[in-house]
């Protein structure tokens, strides 16, 4: 698992970012693992899986964000 920090979360829209070793990766409300969407807030140390965006050129996408500190 990558590990980062949460850089940016858009509540109102459900989605954030997570800046991690390879650059800043987005994650949606779905994929936020042991963890409401509304507990989250930006510093916290998150670790996370890496995968494709289904929509092409779209970058890679987070999936099971875990809150690991913060």
């Amino acid at each position: 698992m990558a590990q980062g920090t949460i850089k940016k979360i858009v509540a109102d829209r459900g989605f954030g970012f997570i800046s991690g070793d390879t650059g800043d990766v987005f994650f949606h409300l779905s994929v936020v693992q042991e963890t409401s969407f509304e507990e989250l807030h930006e510093g916290q140390t998150v670790e996370y899986e890496i995968e494709d965006s289904p929509n092409s050129g779209k970058g890679p996408r987070a999936s099971s964000v875990i809150v690991v500190a913060g």
